[in-house]
């Protein structure tokens, strides 16, 4: 029999929880052996505490022994020894703590469960054909996710724990003999120096892993939909599963990634080359038209057709604005329209939305405040801009200065910009990756899922430009 006081230690425990209202435990006296059992009853599953644990031990007829209860009386699956130091942290882990006083042995009994919704369709990657699927907030189901569609024993699965106050789980997940061993070692490297007190969503771990974490653009994959994320971890990617977060992230990213959908791959290869051109000329309209727009009607209004000339100053007439502020009006107008309807309650915001875009459209033109070509530009920017809805915020700020660019310098303007653009594209680097490959560096092999797709059969190689280990999809 040992000295261990169970009730001196649960009182400690309380106390180093600060007596939260969710604290529990039980206390169990037979033939002189105690048992006590110490958990947050909001964070565990009672039925399986009722029928795995209380009643095995009421029902259990011979002495208590350690390797018993380990064996023939808790019902569990996960049972595990643990020191006296980490009772606490496996407390807050949903795990149940007992205690004896015939030993030393501290044991944690894994009856984790809190609310999660079911798997659904993402609401920002519907599919026509394919997988419906998406991430969750759960770790756990998450990882079940995955471990459906990739039955592989070299699916490695670490948890590494980021932020001193939430101890996030973040999981590294990816296929070895696949993925590049420089790439895990980086990554493992940047959670390992992330001090923070607190993570509760994967985008908050981006400007620790960045290279460049000042930079408008996304350096790091995210995904909503399992079937995407295991495709990636196939042609040699790693992937994060953060807890609490339905957004895992995928590295090394590459920016053409964006101009494809996971419809892609589930239709016919010819209309994907399509799409994906016709999300390019978006990108460009929704980056571009406004400026250009403005530069045309400012400074280069004498290389515009005559009658599209008159149509302009016809509608431009008598305009308070100049042709700058109008656009700028116009601009700001739909934004502000934008962040009204998205964070109005659905049944409020589609009416919103509806009655600002043509309302409030239809009453600026009508008096004169407005010209209805600025009008059709500026939307069409916007519409162009969900070609690519995961460039969204980057594109919208890139609008900006596009239209500053267009109302100062004109034409000469726009495209300095976008020759400075595609220039400090060129130079990212992406855990080794170049952001523009397979165009920026030219890579051969992988164009053939590139701006134009081929069919899945003739895509025998994994993607040079992640360097993976396996080159052959064998």
């Amino acid at each position: 029999m040992s000295d261990f006081n169970i009730r001196k230690e649960i009182e400690k425990v309380k106390e180093e929880l600060n007596s939260c209202i969710d604290f529990a435990y039980r206390y169990y006296k037979k033939n002189g052996q105690e048992v006590g059992l110490i958990f947050l009853k909001s964070i565990i599953d009672q039925t399986l505490l009722s029928s795995a644990i209380y009643y095995p031990l009421q029902t259990f007829q011979n002495e208590f022994t350690i390797d018993n209860l380990k064996t023939s009386i808790i019902k569990c699956a996960d049972v595990k020894d643990i020191e006296k130091k980490d009772i606490i942290k496996e407390i807050l882990d949903g795990k149940v703590i007992i205690l004896t006083n015939f030993s030393l042995q501290i044991l944690s009994v894994d009856l984790y469960k809190f609310p999660t919704r079911t798997p659904s369709e993402p609401p920002t990657s519907p599919v026509i054909q394919g997988p419906r699927e998406g991430f969750v907030e759960d770790l756990q189901t998450n990882i079940t996710l995955l471990r459906r569609r990739l039955k592989s024993p070299n699916m490695i699965l670490e948890v590494v724990r980021v932020g001193s106050q939430t101890q996030t789980k973040i999981c590294i997940s990816y296929i070895k003999g696949i993925a590049n061993d420089k790439v895990i070692k980086e990554i493992k490297n940047k959670l390992k120096n992330i001090k923070t007190d607190g993570i509760v969503d994967s985008y908050m771990i981006l400007s620790f892993l960045e290279d460049k974490p000042n930079s408008l653009f996304k350096q790091i994959g995210n995904q909503e939909k399992p079937d995407v994320v295991v495709a990636k971890m196939l042609e040699g990617r790693v992937a994060l599963i953060v807890d609490n977060s339905p957004i895992v992230l995928t590295i090394p990213f590459v920016f053409i990634e964006d101009l494809q959908n996971s419809n892609d791959y589930y239709t016919n290869h010819h209309y994907s080359s399509l799409v994906r051109v016709i999300r390019l000329l978006g990108l460009l309209i929704a980056i571009i038209a406004p400026g250009f727009y403005l530069s045309m009607q400012i400074y280069h209004y004498n290389i515009l057709p005559l009658n599209f000339l008159v149509t302009i100053a016809n509608t431009t007439q008598g305009l308070p604005f100049t042709p700058f502020l109008e656009i700028l009006f116009i601009f700001l107008l739909f934004q502000i329209l934008y962040e009204v309807s998205l964070r109005l309650p659905s049944y409020l915001g589609l009416a919103t939305s509806i009655v600002g875009a043509l309302i409030l459209g239809d009453t600026g033109v009508k008096a004169g405040l407005i010209s209805p070509p600025g009008v059709i530009i500026v939307a069409l920017s916007k519409i162009a801009l969900y070609t690519i809805p995961e460039e969204a915020s980057q594109i919208t700020v890139l609008q900006l200065v596009f239209l500053f660019l267009g109302g100062s310098l004109g034409i000469i303007g726009i495209t300095c910009g976008a020759i400075y653009i595609i220039n400090y594209l060129n130079s990212i680097d992406s855990f080794g990756t170049p952001y523009l490959a397979p165009y920026g560096p030219k890579i051969s092999s992988d164009l053939k899922d590139g701006l134009f797709t081929e069919p899945i059969q003739k895509m025998k190689n994994r993607p040079k430009s992640f360097s993976p280990k396996n080159k052959e999809r064998v």
